[in-house]
């Protein structure tokens, strides 16, 4: 293998008609072969724009599909050596990453994605691996291959091995369709591919927003830190996942209340932002400012509410309900919530306080809100007023 030339790989390829799926062997973490091996133990990769090739997504979404695969084992991303390039793909030199996809992957994808007489071409020809890898654990996310283990054929053997098949990628002599791609292969135009990157050439043609490449850019660092994460070092990887989700719902357009609530939930869960000082917590004011802002917001409809209820009670006025019925009938469930977590009443332990001190919390909120309704409000706010 030259130093100063890459190798040019040419998948084997299997032939199902109007699909062509070419894989490889992966031996070990970093090690393959392009041609199947009767000793020791090997697992067969698809890749994975072969795969989604001929269906309804899109190219530029085919990234998000291999991640979603990749998140349950069923597909992973292999880097491999700058020593090596590939027959028929145009992969960007500084990446130098393929998608591929495990027998199982192929099979949930097939089912996913194909249509019935595909699937049955994939369930004839394919069974038999899927047997021989029942076993199998998940895959990795991330491979990274330096070493071919077998010598690459010269065209004279590749079409030999084409007339009668290659023996081992199926464990059995059924599938004749799989093949080594021969040299004439790469004329082949429609096995050509430009594979689905951040760094996509057909994405690079069109004049991109500022913000779209930045966010690209961000996304690719992220990939970048993500590859090199050192083992074990996992404790905000769950939290950074719900973002991304939740990001991925905003830019299409389904993001909820209770997606946008998870969301700021996990950012304030992350750290103890408050550890300093509630003194001079930022967060805290800012957080502060957005409530207090939104309550004011709702005071026309509370005043409302509020003048309904004096006029249905105008009678027994002086015979009022309890506390707390009051404050859940005209007040929002966010302010009650808020003082009773302030005043340390929100715990099953603190029923019997709770109770006692309801009428401060009432108190509270028709000070806050500008609306008396008890007798004490109306003569505190009195008193105070003049003094």
């Amino acid at each position: 293998m030259s130093s100063c030339s890459p190798l040019s790989l040419t998948f084997p390829r299997w032939d199902g008609g109007c699909r062509k799926i070419r894989f490889i062997y992966l031996v070990n973490p970093t090690s393959f072969r392009l041609s199947s091996c009767l000793q020791g133990s090997v697992s067969p990769l698809y890749l994975g724009a072969d795969l989604l090739s001929n269906t309804d997504i899109r190219v530029e979404n085919h990234p998000r599909y291999h991640a979603k695969f990749a998140k349950k084992g069923l597909a992973t991303k292999i880097h491999f050596s700058s020593a090596f390039r590939f027959q028929g793909l145009k992969v960007p030199a500084a990446n130098n990453s393929l998608w591929f996809y495990s027998i199982q992957g192929l099979f949930r994808l097939a089912f996913e994605m194909y249509n019935k007489q595909e699937q049955l071409a994939v369930l004839e020809n394919f069974q038999d691996v899927w047997k021989s890898q029942i076993n199998e654990g998940p895959l990795e996310m991330n491979y990274s291959l330096s070493v071919q283990l077998d010598i690459p054929v010269s065209p004279s053997v590749t079409d030999a091995e084409s007339e009668r098949g290659t023996p081992g990628h199926n464990f059995s002599q059924i599938n004749r369709n799989v093949m080594h791609a021969s040299v004439r292969d790469t004329a082949d135009t429609a096995a050509d591919h430009d594979y689905c990157t951040f760094t996509n050439q057909s994405w690079q043609t069109k004049q991109i927003h500022p913000v779209v490449a930045t966010l690209r850019e961000k996304l690719h660092h992220l990939d970048n830190q993500l590859r090199s994460l050192p083992q074990g070092c996992t404790d905000h990887l769950d939290t950074i996942l719900l973002l991304l989700e939740k990001i991925d719902r905003y830019m299409n357009g389904s993001l909820d209340e209770k997606d946008a609530t998870e969301a700021v939930l996990a950012l304030l869960k992350a750290e103890d932002w408050t550890k300093d000082s509630v003194y001079s917590s930022y967060l805290l004011t800012c957080i502060g400012q957005w409530l207090g802002q939104q309550f004011h917001a709702a005071n026309s409809n509370i005043s409302q509410k509020v003048e309904s209820f004096k006029v249905q009670h105008i009678e027994q006025i002086s015979d009022l309900p309890p506390a707390e019925e009051l404050a859940a009938e005209l007040f929002p469930e966010a302010m009650q919530t808020l003082l009773l977590h302030w005043m340390g009443l929100c715990d099953e332990s603190t029923e019997g306080k709770r109770h006692s001190e309801y009428p401060i919390l009432l108190l509270i909120l028709e000070f806050a809100n500008h609306n008396l309704i008890t007798g004490v409000a109306h003569v505190l706010y009195s008193t105070l007023i003049c003094k």
